[in-house]
């Protein structure tokens, strides 16, 4: 996998310097698409381009930090791992207001995130999308960037996840490979959540996807049928199993 790495926090940063409204919307899709008709930086899609001050806050936090140094490195490190898996691929990183704004919601772009960016793959790219509702710290920065990289070295192996099965399989991957401990469940909890996952590992429907990947927080804001699972209850599954 030959990978690159582009900057883009600080053209995210320009953009929060303009007054909220069309001047500023309009900017967004010029930086997006670089005066063409296709998406040329394809990770500022996950950006809310009307962001209230808090998001050029947060991305001064991300500057403070050197937080492109740090995923350059992360990049890096991965690279090194999966020199031979096909692919070239830019990297970059974009912010995704979770926070105050009605532009994203968590649970879809997150699941968007893992499961559905054929679109963005084919266009050369491998989004990094940070969250303002978390707080910024070198090894969030770092574990992300790695996340990123080997979830699509999975896809680029086993193809795009369809069933609850394979996206369980392929973010089990993903999360263990990228050094994460969370999220976690306790003995319980885990074993329960595998109960009432097993019969439904060949579903294709979004909506019971992602309330058993997410849990029935997410069900309940998304008008899905609630499966009785706790926050994030799938993804803690992934990584349990993964680490076994």
């Amino acid at each position: 996998m030959q990978l690159e790495f582009v900057p883009l926090l600080a053209r995210q940063r320009e953009l929060y310097a303009l007054p909220r409204g069309p001047a500023r919307f309009q900017a967004y899709l010029a930086l997006m698409t670089g005066d063409r008709s296709d998406i040329e930086l394809a990770p500022l899609v996950f950006i809310n381009p009307m962001a209230k001050p808090h998001v050029a806050a947060y991305l001064e936090q991300l500057s403070a930090l050197e937080a492109e140094a740090i995923a350059a490195q992360a990049m890096a490190a991965a690279a090194g791992q999966l020199a031979a898996v096909p692919g070239r691929y830019r990297v970059g990183v974009a912010i995704a207001d979770d926070l105050l704004g009605g532009w994203t919601n968590r649970f879809t772009t997150d699941f968007r995130l893992r499961f559905d960016l054929q679109a963005i793959y084919q266009r050369g790219w491998l989004p990094v999308v940070l969250w303002v509702s978390e707080v910024p710290s070198a090894q969030q920065v770092y574990k992300a960037v790695q996340m990123a990289i080997y979830r699509a070295a999975y896809v680029a192996r086993y193809g795009q996840a369809r069933t609850l099965a394979e996206m369980i399989a392929q973010e089990g991957y993903a999360l263990q490979r990228a050094g994460y401990h969370e999220p976690r469940l306790t003995a319980e909890d885990l074993a329960y959540t595998r109960a009432v996952i097993g019969p439904l590992q060949a579903a294709t429907d979004q909506p019971t996807q992602i309330a058993c990947l997410y849990g029935d927080t997410a069900a309940r804001a998304l008008g899905y049928p609630l499966q009785g699972l706790s926050d994030w209850a799938g993804l803690a599954l992934a990584l349990a199993e993964a680490k076994r």
